[in-house]
């Protein structure tokens, strides 16, 4: 028969927190790379069309048709910049973040409190339960569903993480014998 003990499903529960956490960072950081040179683009555009727009003045000919060009290419990255508006998604994944990291937080308490006995197991389940309640009412207001969101849900609530991978993020006291060696 399959057998899981509370301090087994407590570390399960900590390590898709911790693998949710881990890609809301990831989301976050690559969103704000993203972000960072969209930016930089649609200022080299707006730079290229400014100078142009210039020589157009100066010279006139092509530069003319050049200078539209650009401006209205300028234009329309400027437009679907502020239309995708990806420092939304980049706080909201940055939130998301902070508050899984609480929670991880919670759990590496929670498991600390267990290997140090001073918490009986009714109370450990309770607080189990809280901490599982606080973790579903987080993801309702998790960032916008869209692909990125999704496969970090999916990776995090479907992986089963082995003790040496959740042991990663625990402190040498709290892992699993055989697993407290420290690798240096």
């Amino acid at each position: 028969m399959f057998q899981l003990s509370l301090v087994d499903h407590i570390r399960l529960s900590f390590g898709s927190i911790v693998g949710a956490y881990e890609g809301h960072t990831d989301a976050a950081a690559r969103l704000a790379r993203w972000a960072w040179y969209a930016k930089a683009g649609v200022l080299v555009l707006l730079g290229l069309a400014a100078a142009v727009s210039i020589a157009s003045v100066l010279r006139g000919g092509v530069y003319t048709t050049a200078a539209a060009a650009l401006s209205a290419i300028a234009f329309a990255a400027g437009a679907a910049f502020v239309a995708i508006d990806p420092e939304t998604r980049v706080y909201g994944h940055r939130a998301t973040a902070a508050r899984l990291w609480l929670i991880c937080e919670k759990y590496r308490a929670l498991l600390t409190e267990i290997h140090d006995e001073l918490i009986d197991l009714a109370a450990v389940a309770q607080r189990r339960d809280a901490l599982l309640k606080e973790a579903s009412e987080l993801f309702v207001h998790a960032p916008p569903a869209d692909r990125a969101t999704y496969e970090i849900a999916r990776k995090a609530l479907g992986a089963v993480y082995s003790d040496q991978q959740v042991d990663q993020f625990l402190p040498l006291p709290l892992r699993r014998a055989g697993a407290g060696e420290a690798t240096t």
